[in-house]
């Protein structure tokens, strides 16, 4: 049998995947959360041999709990089954860790061969997604530019970014000022939009 973690913060998603996986013989889901911090717990708690992890949940997002789970559970390989199939996001989600990425209109026989490929060991990306990914290239932002973009996609004001990073005005006015340029866009707002269409956020 296949153990499952299974991790998605909408509710009839995740029972509607729970049902569908447990359709397959050789699938049994051990665990069902709602969010990244609750996937870290149940993988180092109930050892499943493939944690399936949605990308936008409260907490830590798909990615962060990709990399959490690589620490303390690493024999669980992870697939991350998205609707948000960004370029960005495929390429950060491999650098934490993650073992596959498809995309959840993917067909459910294509879901199931998947986890069956990863459990082996094997990698799984959807093509569309991949040919994208090298398209667009690697993100050209630094951590700290992503942090003071995802700081003021609320319409936060300079000082209040600066607040609540803990830097100086200066520094996030730099730190805009050379995302905008990177993303080619005309202004912060336009730049976390940017960002976050590709991924890279």
């Amino acid at each position: 049998m296949i153990r499952i973690l299974l991790a998605d913060d909408q509710h009839l998603v995740r029972g509607a995947l729970a049902a569908l996986l447990a359709l397959e013989e050789d699938f049994e889901v051990v665990a069902e959360v709602a969010n990244g911090v609750a996937a870290v717990a149940a993988a180092a708690d109930r050892e499943p041999d493939v944690a399936l992890l949605d990308i936008e949940m409260p907490g830590l997002d798909g990615i962060a709990t990709t990399a959490r789970i690589r620490e303390v559970a690493p024999a669980v390989r992870v697939l991350i089954l998205t609707t948000f199939g960004r370029p960005g996001y495929l390429r950060r989600a491999m650098d934490a860790g993650a073992r596959g990425f498809v995309v959840k209109d993917a067909p459910a026989a294509r879901l199931a061969l998947a986890i069956r490929e990863v459990h082996r060991g094997g990698t799984v990306v959807d093509p569309a997604l991949a040919v994208a990914s090298l398209s667009t290239g690697a993100s050209p932002l630094t951590e700290r530019e992503r942090d003071v973009l995802r700081a003021g996609r609320d319409g936060a004001t300079v000082a209040e970014i600066a607040a609540r990073l803990v830097l100086s005005e200066g520094t996030v006015r730099n730190y805009l000022s050379s995302a905008i340029g990177k993303t080619g866009a005309r202004n912060r707002t336009e730049a976390a939009l940017i960002a976050h269409d590709r991924g890279w956020l």
